[in-house]
């Protein structure tokens, strides 16, 4: 056994009654080490303040050691290497065949002053993170698989967790328990291209921010003047795209206070514009080489970035744009996404994360019903579609919202 992976057994629990996990089994379950950071884990979750117990949390089994009968899906395990340790092609080999049989493969790797690099190898996906090592850090990435998080999401916040409860505010401990809210202590998403360095600004709060599909919805967000808006042209062959966002532009710039229009995707023609921003989704910031985002920064363009649950948002964080978007926070029909909806309590931790630092825009499935319900998690500025272009009164409808937004003021 690593020194890594016996301080993790090492963690200290709560000495009273303690809930059992509910999603996570430590095998075999009789061994010392799985025995350890089952307890362990269960006295995480049990700090993390009430979490809403979903129907359709995957099942996980956590393994101290490889099972005789081989791996399968739902079976996760843990390879804590040595500090100069890499894998050799014979386990490599090894790791393939458990990724094909539908394992979750998590290999660490000590770094220097106590730092760690992780990859994880879950659902064909790679996720490399480097942070800091803590003892704890096992048993919590069990607790959050317990809590419903996909596995790349439960290794940042694992490796957010600290045995000395520096991850968590005071503040917050009512509502929140220790759920970890220091973006500080959250690990770095490692391998993507380097970044240039902050984008410009935009407001603090950003409020009602209707997402509409050509340059006529915009002109009459423009008469109604609404703050922040963004055409979304989704087609890079669209015949009139440079037009249409021409317009947009010029529409944005007759809204007199606060005026914060973005474009969707298409950077490029945004920049020879002249647009005050633009939005990329997490594949599109991706796929630009170090070259682009170079550009991409050098143009005075404010960047907003969508993201999906932390990772993502770490990953995003590295480029420091001018907002990061999270959703979908309902079901949505605009908008094909791959992952669950990410529900309120969610997002209320999200608030608490991020808005220290950047805007949060919450996206998906928002309407004026549901609004209030929104807002009262903290954030700032939530994106609609439907609400927008389905209303019957769109004017009456952008003013319904907008009075929600003021109450919070």
């Amino acid at each position: 056994m690593t020194m890594s992976a016996r301080a993790a057994a090492r963690t200290p629990g709560d000495s009273g009654h303690i809930d059992p996990l509910h999603h996570v089994q430590c095998l075999p379950a009789d061994a010392p080490l799985a025995l350890a950071w089952q307890q362990a884990a269960s006295a995480i979750r049990a700090r993390l303040a009430p979490w809403p117990d979903a129907r359709t949390t995957a099942q996980w089994r956590l393994h101290a050691q490889v099972p005789p009968g081989g791996f399968a899906k739902g079976d996760v395990f843990w390879w804590p290497l040595t500090p100069q340790g890499a894998l050799d092609t014979g386990t490599s080999v090894q790791i393939d065949v458990w990724r094909a049989a539908g394992a979750v493969v998590l290999c660490s790797r000590a770094l220097p002053r106590g730092g760690v690099e992780d990859t994880l190898y879950a659902d064909g996906e790679i996720y490399r993170v480097a942070g800091v090592d803590d003892p704890a850090f096992f048993p919590a990435f069990a607790a959050f698989l317990d809590c419903g998080f996909a596995p790349h999401d439960a290794l940042v916040l694992g490796r957010a967790w600290r045995t000395d409860g520096s991850h968590a505010r005071a503040e917050d401990a009512d509502a929140l328990g220790d759920w970890p809210t220091v973006l500080a202590t959250f690990p770095e998403v490692v391998g993507q291209v380097p970044s240039p360095g902050e984008f410009p600004a935009c407001p603090a709060r950003l409020g009602l921010y209707p997402v509409l599909p050509d340059a006529d919805w915009c002109e009459r967000m423009a008469d109604l003047q609404v703050g922040t808006v963004q055409l979304r042209v989704k087609d890079p062959a669209h015949p009139a795209l440079t037009s249409e966002i021409a317009r947009t532009v010029a529409a944005g710039k007759r809204v007199t206070h606060d005026s914060a229009w973005f474009i969707n995707d298409h950077w490029r023609e945004a920049a020879r514009a002249n647009a005050y921003g633009v939005h990329l989704g997490q594949e599109d910031m991706a796929a630009l080489s170090a070259a682009e985002v170079e550009t991409l920064h050098a143009s005075g363009m404010r960047l907003g970035i969508s993201t999906h649950g932390y990772y993502e948002i770490l990953a995003a964080h590295h480029f420091r744009p001018s907002y990061l978007a999270v959703g979908a926070v309902f079901p949505t029909t605009t908008k094909v996404i791959t992952t669950a909806p990410q529900g309120l309590a969610k997002l209320a931790r999200y608030v608490k994360l991020i808005s220290p630092h950047y805007p949060l825009v919450a996206i998906g499935g928002i309407d004026a019903q549901n609004l209030p319900q929104v807002l009262e998690t903290g954030v700032g500025c939530t994106a609609v579609v439907r609400a927008v272009t389905e209303a019957a009164d769109v004017a009456v409808a952008v003013k319904g919202m907008q009075t929600e937004f003021a109450k919070r003021a």
